[in-house]
C-alpha cells in the first residue's frame, strides 16, 4: 500500500494532544535509578496501550542482573506485531529509567508540566519524549497501513543510565536482539531531529588501589601514606598520559569536538581515615592512610585497541614501582565496552536519512556519542550491526535540573519514524 508523505504528516498533526499526554503520562510514572523504582509499573502502562493494537506483549524481570531484587526487580516489556505477510523487521527500543532529579529545579520534576510548547520533567528529554514520539509513529502507521508486511516490534528496557545489564544486555543474551529476528533496530535517544547517531566511543573504568602502612599521623615518618603514593600516580597521569592522549585524534564523527580526542576522568578518589558525619562534632583518628583508590573512567577512539588503552596504565604503574620506594599497587577491570559505529551507507540509515530530508528538508548530520548507550550491547551481544540512536530533543539537556523537551521536535521526529518504518517495511 503506496502512503505519500502528506498523509504521514496529518496524521502525526492530528495526534499532537496525544504525544503530549502520553509524554506526560510516562513523565508521571517516576522510574528513577539509581535504585529502580516503578520499573513493572511502567511496564504495565505500556503494556495496555500495546495490546490496544493486539501487540504481543511478553513481560521480562532480568533475573540476577546487577541491582535485581525483590525489592528492586529489574522488568522490561517486548512488545510484537506480524504482518500480513514476511519481510523485513524494525524495532524501537527505548530505556525506561531516569537519573536522579538533583537541586535546581523550577518545576515539579513528575508533573510533565508543559510551558511554551516545551514539556518538562526528569525523564522528558531521556527520553520518555523519544518513546512517546515512537509509539505514536507506530501506532500511526498501523492506522494507515493495518495490512503491512513484515514485523514491528518495539521494547522498553531497564538500566540504560547504569549500563543496561538488566535491561537491553538481558535481552540480547536471551536472542531478543539476533538477526536472526531483527532486521533493524532505532533507539530514540535525544540527538536532535536532523541527526543520527552511528555509534560511540568505546569505555573501561578500573579501579586502582596504593597501598601503605598505618602509623600515628603525628609521627608520619613511621608510617606510609598510601595517598602519597597515589599522589605518584596522579602527577605521572598529569605529565606524562594526558599529553599522549590529547594527541590521539579520530576519524569517527564524534561530538563535541572535545571528545574527538582520547580522554581520562578520575571518577572518584578515597583514602585515608572516614571523614566525621556532618553532624558529628569530633574529628577523624590521627593515622596515616594505608591504602587509597581511584576509579578512572577511559574514553577511546575506534581507532584504539583496548589492551593497549589497559597497557598505557599498565605501564606507568609499573614505571612508579620501579623508581619509587615501597610503592605497591592493584588495579582491578570493573566494566568495558568497544567502540561501534554502523555503516553510514547501510540500508536503515540511508532509509532514516531520507526520511529527515524529506520531511524537514534538511540533510542529516551523522554523529558519535561521546558515552556510550545500549547500542553497545546490540552489536556485542546480540551480534546486530543496523542499530542508530535517532530521536528528538537536545542531548545537553539530559540530567539536567528543568529538563525538558520540545513539542514539535516530537512531532518532526515521530513523522520522520513513520516515514522510516514505511521504507523499511
Amino acid at each position: 500500500m503506496k502512503i505519500n508523505k502528506e498523509e504521514f504528516s496529518k496524521i502525526i498533526d492530528e495526534r499532537r494532544d496525544e504525544l503530549v499526554a502520553l509524554t506526560k503520562e510516562l513523565i508521571q510514572i517516576p522510574t528513577l535509578n539509581p535504585p529502580g523504582i516503578n520499573y513493572l509499573e511502567i511496564c504495565e502502562f505500556l503494556q495496555k496501550r500495546m495490546q490496544r493494537l493486539n501487540f504481543e506483549c511478553k513481560l521480562i524481570r532480568a533475573f540476577g542482573t546487577p541491582g535485581d531484587s525483590d525489592k528492586y526487580p529489574r522488568w522490561n516489556l517486548v512488545a510484537r506485531k506480524e504482518g500480513h505477510s514476511r519481510g523485513k523487521s524494525i524495532h524501537f527500543n527505548g530505556h525506561i529509567d531516569v537519573v536522579e532529579t538533583g537541586k535546581n529545579w523550577t518545576v515539579n520534576p513528575f508533573e510533565g508540566k508543559e510551558i511554551n510548547g516545551k514539556i518538562f520533567g526528569r525523564g522528558s528529554c531521556d527520553m520518555k519524549g523519544g518513546i512517546a514520539s515512537a509509539i505514536i509513529a507506530v501506532e500511526s502507521y498501523l492506522t494507515l497501513n493495518p495490512k503491512f508486511n513484515g514485523s514491528i516490534e518495539l521494547s522498553f528496557t531497564a538500566d540504560e543510565e547504569t549500563g543496561g545489564y538488566g535491561g537491553v544486555a538481558y535481552l540480547a543474551e536471551k536472542g531478543f536482539f539476533s538477526p536472526d529476528k531483527i532486521d533493524n533496530v532505532i533507539i530514540p535517544e535525544p540527538l536532535n531531529k536532523n541527526r543520527i547517531c552511528l555509534g560511540h566511543r568505546g569505555v573501561w573504568w578500573a579501579k586502582i588501589n596504593t597501598f601503605g602502612r598505618i602509623a600515628h599521623g603525628s609521627m608520619p615518618f613511621l608510617g606510609d601514606s598510601a595517598i602519597e603514593h597515589m599522589g605518584a600516580v596522579l602527577r605521572e597521569f598529569e605529565h606524562n598520559l594526558y599529553p599522549i592522549l590529547d594527541k590521539k585524534r579520530t576519524n569517527m564523527p564524534v561530538v563535541p569536538d572535545g571528545a574527538k580526542k582520547s580522554t581520562i576522568n578520575i571518577n572518584s578518589i578515597h583514602g585515608g581515615e572516614k571523614e566525621p558525619e556532618e553532624n558529628f562534632t569530633g574529628f577523624p583518628a590521627a593515622v596515616v592512610s594505608d591504602e587509597c583508590s581511584i576509579i578512572i573512567d577511559r574514553r577511546f577512539l575506534i581507532e584504539e585497541k583496548i589492551g593497549e588503552v589497559k597497557k598505557e596504565i599498565f605501564d606507568i604503574l609499573e614505571k612508579i614501582k620501579k623508581s619509587r620506594n615501597n610503592f605497591s599497587y592493584s588495579i582491578k577491570d570493573l566494566h568495558e565496552v568497544i567502540p561501534t559505529m554502523t555503516n553510514q551507507n547501510s540500508p536503515l540509515v540511508k532509509n532514516l536519512s531520507e526520511s529527515i530530508y524529506e520531511m524537514i528538508g534538511e540533510n542529516p548530520d551523522y554523529v558519535i556519542s561521546p558515552g556510550t548507550y545500549d547500542q553497545k550491547h546490540i552489536d556485542r551481544i546480540g551480534k546486530l550491526k543496523n542499530c542508530v540512536a535517532y530521536g528528538p530533543g537536545i542531548l545537553d539537556l539530559a540530567h539536567q535540573p528543568d529538563e525538558y523537551i520540545g513539542i514539535q521536535d516530537m512531532i518532526d521526529s515521530s513523522k520522520i519514524m513513520l516515514l522510516t518504518i514505511d521504507k523499511i517495511l
